[in-house]
């Protein structure tokens, strides 16, 4: 099925229907028809995978596609034209161009924790810039999964765009074809091994990772605001959020009020029992919920703790003071566990930072343009933000991507369109004047006369 679903999208792209912008921007106007449409149904199913909130599915889910494909509308026209380029005094008398053609056949491997929005997001750029692509989704989200089958059947020719369902072994067996292309969203472990299999066929990857993204809180911070939004952008999807902030790092004269307005906060938007929120969504399965309770086993709970694994909840937790070397604080939490950890020196935790792998994102709490303006251009990391939390990633006006082991590459908004564009560079040169300097005989008197045009 495989092998004659790609033979089908080769055929479809070499046909050359993709290349028409007028046919990019209609299968785009038919996706946000669509998606418009299914609204719904779009959040009914993400909510049986994780009991996310409708609220939260609208404006990190569906509601971030629609805007992310007006975005791309909007500007599809002038991203595709020909766009002439300057030409070397010595390349007398040419013109050049640069003109941006699709990669060609496509392929989209998304995750669970925003099943819709992080299986749709790359699509946009891929379908914007004139490619086919095969989509496949999440076996840990089946429900989003199966509507995001329909909607992509409903939206596109099968030859355009496809959707294919299953678990690891059909991943595998799609990373043993020859695509032009390859965009991977998940863990740093299977983002090695996609990269191995594309290494087989020279097919240029974008991998979106994870890792552990730090939020410093200094002295100098709004502390009550800046509880408020940690806790917005932490305990969001119960923490399953590649860009939430992984533990804080907070000045030691803060850091108690930090925690008390963080505990206000997380009772404010749950309440006193979070398990009775509908606003307050579950881990996506028992062993997720297994993982985060062992990495709670060794740490000093300050606030929560409570679970229940059948239920797969885990309540806002947040933790003490954990050890560098403890595994709470050496891998990804993915969820809803936030370690603080206070600081005396803000150098001393830069250095620390700088000395580990680079993050997905940095979040900096601060009134201090020196401290921003320090921390933003020593430390390498994804993208972030200041003074708050998460909405890096929700801007189709930047770029989004990770940086070492967070990942390579990025999209979002103009990005997504150059990430699976190539730009083909071209001189048209004149047959009027053919100047004999270029070719030999090489004398002295020719290589003078070179350096004088070149100055």
């Amino acid at each position: 099925m495989i092998k004659s679903l790609l033979k089908k999208q080769k055929e479809y792209f070499a046909s050359g229907a993709t290349q028409d912008v007028s046919f990019r921007k209609k299968s785009l106007k038919k996706l946000l028809s669509v998606i418009k449409k299914r609204e719904t149904e779009i959040a009914e199913a993400i909510a049986k995978d994780f009991k996310k909130p409708f609220f939260e599915s609208f404006i990190t889910e569906s509601g971030i596609i629609e805007d992310e494909i007006k975005f791309m509308l909007k500007r599809i026209n002038r991203l595709s034209k020909i766009k002439k380029a300057k030409t070397p005094v010595f390349h007398f008398k040419s013109n050049s161009f640069i003109v941006p053609e699709p990669y060609g056949n496509i392929l989209i491997i998304s995750p669970w924790n925003y099943p819709f929005q992080l299986a749709l997001s790359p699509l946009i750029g891929a379908v914007a810039a004139g490619n086919c692509a095969v989509l496949k989704p999440s076996e840990l989200s089946p429900n989003t999964s199966a509507i995001i089958a329909e909607i992509i059947s409903e939206s596109f020719e099968p030859g355009h765009v496809c959707v294919i369902n299953g678990g690891r072994e059909v991943s595998e067996a799609l990373l043993d074809e020859k695509f032009d292309y390859i965009f991977y969203t998940g863990g740093e472990s299977v983002g090695k091994i996609v990269m191995r299999k594309a290494s087989d066929n020279l097919t240029p990857v974008t991998l979106e990772l994870g890792g552990k993204s730090p939020c410093i809180v200094d002295k100098t911070a709004d502390i009550d605001l800046s509880a408020k939004r940690i806790v917005w952008g932490k305990f969001l999807n119960a923490g399953q959020t590649c860009v939430a902030p992984d533990y804080i790092l907070v000045d030691e004269k803060v850091s108690e009020k930090l925690k008390e307005r963080m505990i206000y906060y997380i009772n404010k938007f749950y309440g006193n029992d979070a398990r009775q929120s509908s606003d307050y969504a579950r881990i996506i399965n028992e062993r997720h919920t297994a993982r985060l309770m062992g990495l709670m086993k060794e740490c000093s709970i300050y606030f929560g703790g409570d679970y229940d694994e059948k239920e797969k909840y885990i309540s806002p937790t947040i933790i003490n003071s954990p050890a560098w070397e403890s595994p709470v604080m050496n891998e990804e939490i993915f969820g809803p566990l936030l370690p603080v950890i206070n600081y005396s020196e803000l150098d001393s935790v830069l250095n620390i930072i700088r000395r580990r792998p680079k993050p997905l994102a940095l979040y900096l709490f601060s009134k201090d343009k020196k401290t921003e303006r320090k921390i933003m251009l020593t430390v390498s990391f994804g993208s972030g933000a200041v003074n708050d939390t998460i909405i890096n990633a929700g801007s189709a006006y930047i770029p989004f991507g990770g940086v070492g082991a967070s990942g390579m590459g990025s999209y979002h908004g103009i990005k997504s369109f150059e990430t699976f564009t190539h730009y083909k560079g071209v001189i048209r040169k004149s047959n009027a004047v053919d100047i004999n300097l270029r070719y030999p005989p090489y004398t002295d008197k020719k290589l003078k006369m070179l350096k004088k045009i070149l100055g």
